[in-house]
């Protein structure tokens, strides 16, 4: 089902500051760097930080290979979708769930 939590993201309310900390941090510079996210990456792993995370409640996305598939999956298991699969750019999916218990679990099938 996936290939692993892979993209972890830091709300943040300062994404100026939080973005030299968490360059200086990591010891990388920021492959995205917009208003509404900043994102590092260190080998298969990525660092996001988003101004407006605090408003989605979640700090991490599963990658997999066939979002659709597996976010049905999660439906037909309990959970409730909170973010039905978009395209955030380039052909990268996302989408979110919550499981019974309230938390939220986020999917993302890179772009291929």
């Amino acid at each position: 089902m996936n290939q692993g939590l892979r993209t972890v993201i830091y709300p943040v309310g300062d994404l100026a500051n939080a973005k030299a900390l968490f360059g200086k941090l990591l010891g990388v510079e920021p492959y995205a760097d917009e208003a509404y996210y900043v994102g590092f990456r260190l080998g298969d792993q990525e660092v996001g930080l988003d101004p407006n995370g605090h408003k989605h409640g979640m700090t991490g996305y599963w990658h997999v290979d066939d979002i659709r598939a597996d976010l049905q999956a999660l439906i037909e298991a309990g959970a409730v979708v909170l973010e039905d699969v978009r395209d955030v750019g380039g052909g990268r999916l996302i989408a979110a769930v919550k499981d019974a218990d309230g938390n939220i679990v986020g999917l993302l099938q890179p772009s291929s």
